[in-house]
Parts: structure tokens; C-alpha cells; sequence
């Protein structure tokens, strides 16, 4: 029997226990990982919210160093707010991404679980 044969015979059958088991654990684990970026990226908008704020009011010929792929660089409040206000608006931008894209796993899962009659069981 072909490949494509076997596939389009298997395809035909529910899947079994373990199959649906393993597709749950996976979506959850997409999740996870998801809520997890999602976090991370949420306590960088909070340290970049934090620096801008700091360094809004102080002038703008002052001295300041940022840290460019672990080099520390010396340069002036002026080069250095835009491309903080830069890399925040692209970090939240970014949230709102993964947590679009969160929510619309998480339906997907919701469905798979109402589709098979899963419930998840609290350890």
C-alpha cells in the first residue's frame, strides 16, 4: 500500500487517545510558550517605559551610555530617546501580535477540546 494510501485511510479513522493526547499537549505548550514571550517582552516595555521616563527631562547634550550587543557605548540623551521610543513602540506592537495570536490559538484549542470531548484535568 502507497504512502498517500495509507494516509488517506488513516485520515478516515478518529484519532485515537494518545493521538488527541499529544495534540493537546502541544497546543498547551504553544501556549505556554506564548504566555511566556508574551511576559518577557511586557517587563522590557516596563524597563523601557522606566529609562524614557527617566530621561525625558534631562538635557539633551547630556552624556549617556547604552549597551549595543554588549558593547557599552557613550552617546547623548538627544541619539539616544528616539531609538528607545523606537524599540518600545516596536515591542508593544509585538505584544499585541503574540497576544492576538494567543487568543487565537487558545480558541483553537478550546474548539479541539469541544470537537474530541476533552477535558483537562488540574493536577
Amino acid at each position: 500500500m502507497s504512502t498517500s494510501a495509507k494516509k488517506a485511510t488513516s485520515s478516515t479513522q478518529p484519532p485515537n487517545e494518545q493521538e488527541l493526547r499529544l495534540q493537546a499537549n502541544q497546543f498547551s505548550s504553544e501556549l505556554k510558550a506564548i504566555a511566556s514571550k508574551i511576559g518577557e517582552l511586557e517587563l522590557q516595555l516596563d524597563e523601557h517605559n522606566l529609562v524614557i521616563k527617566s530621561m525625558t527631562p534631562m538635557p539633551e547634550d547630556r552624556k549617556c551610555f547604552r549597551l549595543i550587543n554588549g558593547v557599552l557605548v557613550e552617546r547623548s540623551v538627544k541619539e539616544v530617546l528616539p531609538a528607545l521610543k523606537t524599540n518600545r513602540d516596536g515591542i508593544s506592537s509585538t505584544i499585541t501580535q503574540l497576544t492576538s495570536q494567543y487568543k487565537k490559538r487558545d480558541q483553537e484549542f478550546s474548539d479541539f477540546q469541544k470537537l474530541h470531548h476533552i477535558r483537562i484535568a488540574s493536577a
